[in-house]
């Protein structure tokens, strides 16, 4: 992984950056709120943070996620059914919050544009902050869109996404808007279990921390633990969601799983 020296400077001691720690690789966990419903949700979030999650990427659910693959676009429909949206997410993440206390992982709400639009931007923020949200990523919130919510965000962090098709300016306003981290984009399309990450990823990495000091962490595709820790050797974090969606209906798999693929980083590291 990147030296202690450059990952140190690449982390923050508050918000989102409290998950990324020299020395060893962050681990971004994505979980769906409200799959299969509400109680199962809040055990696996509990599971993951027991089993090394560094931050959790709590998914709101949402009709039209874009930026997701099959996995997670079921499990979004199932919670919708289940009577989830943003409303729930926030109050599912206060209550995972206040249960794990000081030592819990910061949490990032994944979601669109349209529901903190419809929410309404000052009063989601409000909301977030009271339950100890510390951050969101929004895919389908270009920085030049950003400007309404970032003039209410105080406090939180916004995450913007990297593409490979990004140019070196807009990697620049990227790196620029982001705070947190800089959550860098495997390949092109949406999310999903893959059989190998595309090749060029570390040039890739390499492109995007050119233009930022924050963090970077790289999702979309990584499925296993050989995987995790192959772009934990060359970024400072790595986002794990549809692999771990598809066995959220059974809590103590996901902490297994988050289990394995905290052990792959150590090793990583170790072996560094």
């Amino acid at each position: 992984m990147p030296s202690d020296a450059d990952t140190g400077a690449r982390r923050a001691e508050t918000g989102l950056g409290r998950g990324f720690r020299a020395g060893r690789p962050a681990l971004v966990v994505y979980l769906m709120a409200g799959y299969p419903d509400r109680a199962t949700s809040l055990a696996s979030l509990h599971a993951a943070a027991a089993a090394g999650a560094d931050v959790i990427e709590l998914g709101v659910p949402y009709g039209d996620p874009v930026a997701d693959g099959p996995v997670i676009a079921e499990a979004a429909a199932i919670a919708r059914a289940e009577g989830f949206g943003l409303a729930e997410t926030i109050s599912l993440a206060e209550e995972f919050l206040g249960s794990e206390g000081a030592g819990a992982p910061p949490v990032a709400l994944m979601t669109y544009l349209n529901p903190l639009m419809r929410f309404g931007l000052p009063r989601v923020a409000d909301a977030m902050r009271t339950a100890g949200i510390s951050g969101v990523i929004v895919p389908d919130m270009p920085p030049e869109a950003a400007r309404p919510w970032l003039a209410v965000a105080e406090g939180l962090d916004t995450v913007f996404l990297a593409a490979p098709t990004s140019t070196p300016s807009r990697l620049e306003a990227i790196g620029a808007a982001s705070s947190g981290f800089v959550y860098c984009v495997s390949s092109t399309g949406v999310t999903g279990e893959r059989a190998s990450l595309r090749e060029g990823l570390a040039e890739l990495v390499d492109r995007v921390r050119a233009a930022t000091t924050l963090p970077v962490a790289v999702g979309f595709g990584v499925s296993t633990p050989e995987q995790a820790a192959e772009v934990s050797s060359y970024a400072e974090g790595v986002v794990v969601g549809s692999a771990i969606v598809r066995r959220q209906s059974d809590p103590d798999e996901v902490g297994e799983f988050v289990t394995q693929l905290r052990v792959a980083l150590d090793a990583d590291v170790t072996e560094a």
